[in-house]
């Protein structure tokens, strides 16, 4: 039995909120919660892009905002349930507190590295040889072992919120699978995007997550769809990361469609194109019902008119979820399941796909994406070969312990938010920038 394990076994003893059970004493989760907010990882998602790039406007959403809402829609959902199954005492019992859930949604993006989307893949593609990089896996890692509050186990937060926050419960080299062997160029990263799951290094969490769950339903719990074309995927995430992961759908298909309306990417045109013709077929849901009223709305000169209809499509959403179960488990917090119906769950995802193709894809958006990329890329490069003189000084004493010095490399910079890495790269690259007085 490792260190990390037996002392995790005692906290359990001194604390039996460790445990899955559902009473109504929430003061663990709220300490779980009041350390994602005060933790440093936290406070960095104010300058680390969600969508659109840091600084190019202060309306569009952050990574922190993001988590803010998605912790928001999170706890919506859960007071939902509660309400709307209040005479099913067993659903009722594992339902997440809103302290639990609001912790899981605060800190579900916190593994995500400067420059979104396009900074996750640029760092796996430098990390392919190392183990590979993937935020959601990040997150689990920053949690239990890089954050501040314990020396050796992160944030040392309660085994149910981390339960939560595995999105994905495979290991990288279970589930990764690449055409190509080798990386050909750093120029395009469109084939090297990461497998959803999480980094190898922190399977010893992933089982002491999963203690005293019954054996099969841990194997169950951690088995893949896999696929001879591209990466295999995690079949099964638990209860709480149900909910959470439609708040985070329902944030990402309606919060962003805001941004790119207040920033005029998206008109009414495309609006009636990508998303009216193709929902219409759903002809008994209320948001089709009701797609005149949401049309007008969205478009109108007036910001009170385009929130009026953003917080009624959430709403619909939240009203929407109910509970399903798979009864192949036995453990109530992977049985249960938070769902959406069929209608509603295809009208997100035409939301989803129309930010993707409207917003995110497009050339001004990609332009910025790969100026970031590149700006990972290069500072790994150098970084990678010159550690003992550019790592700060801290860094340098975990590089030099670490067995996989690579790893701590990619801890380093996943954790800079888009302007450090910024001023780092032009410290190291620009002739006129840099000063002995900047710090490190």
């Amino acid at each position: 039995m490792d260190n990390w394990t037996e002392r995790k076994r005692n906290f359990d003893e001194q604390y039996p909120r460790k445990r899955f059970n559902s009473d109504n004493n929430d003061s663990q989760y709220q300490r779980d919660r009041a350390r994602v907010i005060h933790s440093s990882a936290f406070r960095r998602l104010q300058s680390k892009t969600q969508i659109l790039g840091i600084g190019e406007n202060d309306f569009y959403r952050t990574r922190l905002t993001h988590s803010l809402e998605v912790a928001q829609i999170g706890s919506g959902i859960s007071e939902y349930l509660h309400e709307k199954y209040i005479e099913n005492s067993e659903y009722v019992r594992w339902l997440p507190s809103l302290s639990l859930i609001e912790a899981i949604g605060l800190c579900h993006d916190l593994g995500h590295p400067p420059f979104g989307h396009g900074g996750e893949v640029a760092l796996n593609f430098s990390m392919l040889r190392y183990g590979g990089f993937e935020g959601n896996g990040q997150t689990l890692r920053i949690v239990t072992k890089l954050s501040e509050y314990s020396p050796e186990n992160g944030m040392d937060l309660t085994r149910r919120t981390l339960l939560g926050l595995i999105k994905y419960p495979t290991p990288y080299s279970q589930v990764v699978n690449y055409k190509n062997e080798e990386p050909i160029t750093s120029i395009n990263l469109d084939d090297w995007h990461p497998p959803k799951c999480i980094l190898d290094d922190e399977i010893n969490e992933l089982d002491w997550i999963l203690l005293g769950m019954p054996k099969n339903d841990k194997e169950l719990f951690k088995s893949v769809v896999t696929n001879a074309e591209s990466h295999s995927e995690a079949m099964f995430k638990s209860f709480d990361t149900s909910i959470m992961e439609l708040a985070d759908d329902i944030s990402y298909g309606v919060h962003d469609l805001e941004d790119g309306i207040a920033l005029r990417l998206i008109n009414e045109s495309m609006w009636y194109n990508d998303v009216v013709d193709k929902i219409v077929k759903y002809s008994s849901n209320d948001i089709v019902k009701n797609i005149g009223f949401y049309t007008e709305k969205l478009f109108s000169v007036s910001n009170k008119d385009r929130k009026h209809a953003i917080s009624k499509l959430i709403g619909h959403f939240i009203s929407s979820v109910y509970i399903s179960e798979n009864n192949n488990f036995t453990t109530p917090l992977l049985r249960y399941q938070a769902s959406l119906p069929e209608d509603s769950k295809a009208v997100l995802k035409v939301l989803k796909k129309f930010v993707m193709k409207r917003v995110i894809k497009t050339p001004e958006v990609q332009v910025l994406e790969f100026k970031g990329q590149q700006i990972v890329l290069r500072l790994f490069e150098v970084l990678k070969e010159n550690p003992k003189r550019l790592l700060p000084s801290t860094t340098l004493q975990q590089y030099e312990r670490a067995e996989n010095k690579e790893r701590v490399l990619c801890d380093y910079i996943s954790g800079m938010t888009d302007n450090y890495a910024t001023k780092l790269y032009h410290k190291l690259f620009s002739p006129s920038m840099g000063s002995i007085f900047d710090r490190l």
